[in-house]
């Protein structure tokens, strides 16, 4: 049996000096390919590739060294550990954590995930992994090869649900992809994925994909203008960002600072109607337009913040939308995002709403 087992999560961040100290005296290591190719790993210790966890494990049970192995983000959270510390191979690990892959796509996408559920997706699980997107509003999928986006959009053929595909979390290759569950699957996902499936209430899914579009972080000062409930303010504050949220209504300024408040982060209210109520602002950095048409969204394009997301409810209002930003210089993008409402009893349709979803990002000064 191994002398010594040690399980280090990476998140591509530069690895610790636990990692650095436990791979230094490692005279085996298991590994993706990526972890494999680490500068840290000894020249003359032995590396397995990880495939089958099982014929790993038993691999490193039978070495008589010290063995390390590698996994992508928290190898305690639906990760290696288990199967390491299973009774069949009678290991005893050490673990040295990173952040999850679930909280990095989280974190990416701008979303709280406290309520959301967590499967794994395997092709024998794939169904069921499907069946709990059904019936839940979020859930992230850990995907597997023959398990991943494409697969899950093809078994919700007819639910129709908003995908946000974060590829490769932590490497230079990382992608995050917003898009709806009907074009999923003609894409090609590059492995390791995590998938965010988010239903329900056609704002609600608006809101989640305005924000992974704009990315707000710390350092950033972002105008949230006709704010409404303060969702996205909110959510964008508790990602570090500063936020201005505007809204002519007394009502939606009440709620919006009730939420701050309830959530515990600090913002700005602004009681105005736009454009008007932004000539004293200061400058923004990402702007998320929630209500005023093209006009408003003209008002902001012309301070000159690097992305604008916004929304509208019918070809002609996204047209005219277009057209401001792109006179404006910058290069915009649109898709069209469909939410239906399911009473999970019957399965049977409660809503659906349909919007444009229109990002534009200010090109690179030079």
């Amino acid at each position: 049996m191994a002398d010594r087992v040690t399980v280090i999560g990476w998140d591509g961040s530069p690895l610790t000096a636990a990692a650095r100290s436990a791979l230094a005296a490692a005279t085996l290591v298991a590994g993706a390919g990526h972890h494999l190719a680490l500068p840290e790993i000894p020249p003359t210790a032995e590396r397995i590739r990880l495939g089958s966890l099982g014929l790993a494990a038993r691999r490193i049970a039978a070495h008589r060294g010290t063995a390390v192995v590698l996994a992508d983000g928290d190898p305690g959270f639906f990760g290696v550990v288990r199967t390491l510390r299973a009774p069949e191979h009678g290991l005893e690990v050490e673990v040295v954590p990173a952040v999850s892959s679930v909280a990095a796509a989280f974190a990416r996408a701008g979303m709280p995930w406290d309520d959301a559920q967590v499967v794994v997706a395997q092709r024998r699980t794939l169904r069921r992994a499907v069946n709990v997107c059904r019936a839940h509003p979020k859930v992230a999928v850990l995907t597997s090869p023959g398990a991943g986006p494409a697969e899950l959009a093809l078994l919700l053929d007819g639910v129709h649900r908003t995908f946000v595909i974060c590829e490769e979390l932590g490497t230079e290759r990382e992608q995050v992809t917003v898009l709806t569950s009907d074009k999923a699957a003609d894409h090609s996902w590059r492995d390791p994925n995590v998938v965010i499936v988010i239903g329900g209430a056609g704002a609600a899914v608006t809101s989640t994909a305005q924000l992974a579009r704009l990315g707000p972080r710390p350092g950033d000062l972002v105008w949230d203008i006709g704010a409404g409930s303060g969702a996205f303010a909110v959510d964008a504050a508790a990602f570090g960002a500063a936020v201005i949220a505007v809204d002519a209504d007394p009502e939606a300024c009440a709620r919006v600072t009730a939420a701050a408040r309830q959530r515990g982060v600090q913002l700005q209210v602004v009681n105005g109607r736009a454009p008007h109520a932004l000539e004293s602002l200061a400058e923004p950095d990402v702007v998320r337009v929630g209500g005023g048409g093209a006009a408003v969204v003209a008002a902001c394009a012309d301070r000159r913040p690097e992305r604008i997301v916004t929304h509208a409810a019918t070809r002609d209002e996204a047209e005219a939308i277009d057209r401001a930003l792109t006179e404006r210089g910058y290069a915009v993008a649109c898709e069209l995002l469909q939410s239906v409402g399911l009473d999970t009893r019957t399965w049977a349709e409660q809503g659906r709403s349909v919007v444009f979803l229109i990002a534009a990002e200010r090109p690179p000064i030079r």
